[in-house]
């Protein structure tokens, strides 16, 4: 088939078409000084949807959480779900775990990680212009991630409380040291590329990492701070009285204050992919996916949509948070805080649908949709039939959305636009648990299930 192009006068004949429509007319108008989603909001959706549940977690975090410019949701949203039955423990009134302790250490790790995956695809034999490799460098280090990766961060360095390593700058907006890392790793990919291609010993290549891990290290510790080796946490539970902990290490104060109310390797990820190529009932991994070398690897147990739902809703009913990851712009009234598959009528204002027009599977492969943002279960409501219909989450963009930062999801939203959920063993029906044992499937570098919530 011959290419088509378009011609003055088919542009002439949908001109016409359009300005006939006084519908249209109207609607370049309102759009044309308004947010077009904004405009497509649903009254109906508005007046059916609220923030009441059936079900809700016992004493929600507080303060509401904002990780500002930057992409480090999937922090957060640990470190939301955690703080939850360590403030209920502790009996506290507001408390935060350090997210930049956490950002810091994996930008440390990242820019190992991206180093050694540039070394073992050039000794696999991958040009610098082959797919992988260009994918590796396309964003050589970025702020998002995944269950697993956090999980290898807290159990290597352990956990801090926010006030003994706070916010700084860069771990707020962290474009501009990002911009720095990313120049600086592509340059250092250069030289381990020619160093391999030259033969350089093992040992060489590890002295060359080393030197430029030494540069990274300052430069991140430069923007963010180095956490301090040793810390004193002092503070006041709901009673007012008065309690001291430390001097203590990072990672002892996650082993022996953390680790007996929330243990991260209890803790296991199930996806939902329902792309024909990917069957349930298997794990994956993705090519060069991660962040700490040497570290447990990123396997994701795929699942139907379903049994994710029955899961979650399990868990809160039993009382505890559960973190997830989904595709969040995707049929979201921002302001209001609503995920709901008819928040918007884009028919009305449009004249066509857009979001939902694909099935999730093929969202996947055309490229129309991946996991971009990861939050905290907290509620759920349950109809009389036992079903699942909508779900609270607690997100990490500040108190001004939503009702105070909460968003509310109906299940359906769910359905379409939910990738991940993790959820305690226990809960795990033994078949399911046992997929994680079987050899994982890899993914490309680039498939869409490889991308990092940010």
């Amino acid at each position: 088939m011959s290419s088509i192009p378009i011609v003055a006068e088919t542009c002439a004949g949908w001109r016409d078409e359009f300005f006939k429509c006084p519908k249209n007319v109207l609607a370049q108008n309102i759009c044309s000084r308004h947010d077009p989603f904004d405009v497509s909001l649903s009254r109906r959706a508005l007046e059916d949807i609220n923030h009441v549940f059936t079900h809700k977690v016992e004493n929600e975090g507080k303060p509401v959480t904002n990780q500002k410019n930057s992409g480090r949701c999937w922090l957060f949203a640990t470190l939301n779900t955690i703080r939850i039955p360590f403030m209920k423990h502790l009996n506290l009134d507001e408390f935060e775990f350090s997210p930049s302790f956490l950002f810091y250490w994996d930008k440390i790790e990242r820019c190992n990680y991206f180093l050694n995956n540039i070394v073992d695809t050039a000794r696999r034999g991958e040009d610098v212009n082959s797919r992988v490799v260009s994918f590796l460098l396309s964003d050589p280090t970025c702020d998002g991630g995944q269950w697993d990766m956090v999980a290898n961060l807290i159990n290597k360095y352990g956990l801090m409380p926010k006030k003994c390593f706070p916010e700084s700058f860069s771990a707020e907006a962290s474009g501009k040291m990002n911009g720095v890392l990313k120049s600086k790793l592509r340059q250092y990919a250069k030289e381990l590329r020619d160093l391999v291609e030259a033969s350089g010993s093992e040992k060489d290549v590890r002295e060359k990492i080393q030197q430029q891990m030494r540069e990274i290290y300052n430069v991140v510790g430069i923007c963010l701070g180095i956490p301090p080796a040793s810390f004193t946490w002092e503070y006041y539970d709901k009673t007012k009285a008065y309690h001291k902990v430390g001097p203590i290490s990072s990672l002892d104060f996650y082993e022996q204050h953390v680790k007996p109310i929330f243990n991260v390797d209890d803790k296991v990820c199930l996806v939902t992919d329902p792309r024909p190529t990917n069957p349930y009932g298997q794990v994956y991994t993705v090519d060069c996916l991660g962040n700490v070398v040497g570290g447990r690897p990123v396997l994701y147990n795929n699942q139907p949509v379903e049994l994710l739902i029955d899961l979650v809703t399990k868990t809160i009913r039993n009382g505890e948070p559960v973190w997830f990851g989904c595709e969040v712009a995707k049929r979201f009234a921002g302001a209001q805080g609503i995920e709901d598959l008819e928040v918007h009528d884009f028919n009305v204002v449009f004249g066509v649908d857009i979001q939902v027009t694909l099935s999730k599977a093929d969202r996947l492969l055309y490229g129309e949709s991946a996991m971009s943002h990861a939050m905290t279960f907290t509620g759920v409501s349950v109809d009389d039939t036992g079903v699942s219909t909508k779900f609270r989450v607690e997100n990490s963009w500040g108190d001004d959305r939503g009702e105070k930062g909460y968003l509310v999801m109906s299940a359906a939203w769910f359905k379409e636009f939910v990738f991940e959920v993790v959820v305690d063993k226990s809960i795990v029906p033994p078949d399911v648990l046992k997929v994680f044992e079987m050899e994982p499937i890899v993914l490309p570098a680039w498939d869409p299930m490889g991308t990092l919530a940010q």
